[in-house]
């Protein structure tokens, strides 16, 4: 019975190491390819401060709809 109950543990792990990947292999690919990806980072709402010496950054409305995309892939594969 405990064999049984160690191989459930294992393909889970399996999943999850699986879901693991795919996901590292997607933001590989975004961070390779962000600048050609339209709209990301241009959006309205996403802060940019320009000063004599330095640019501040924050991609705020991009951040928000990527995480929903994200949220909604995870929960996908949950169920």
């Amino acid at each position: 019975m405990q064999t049984l109950f160690a191989m459930n543990e294992f393909q889970s792990l399996g999943k999850y190491l699986i879901l693991t990947g795919l996901i590292l292999i997607i933001a590989g690919l975004a961070v390779n390819y962000w600048d050609k990806i339209p709209f990301i980072g241009k959006l309205p709402g996403d802060i940019k401060i320009e000063g004599k010496n330095f640019t501040f950054y924050f991609p705020l409305v991009t951040s928000v709809i990527l995480s929903l995309i994200i949220s909604i892939i995870l929960y996908l594969f949950r169920k």
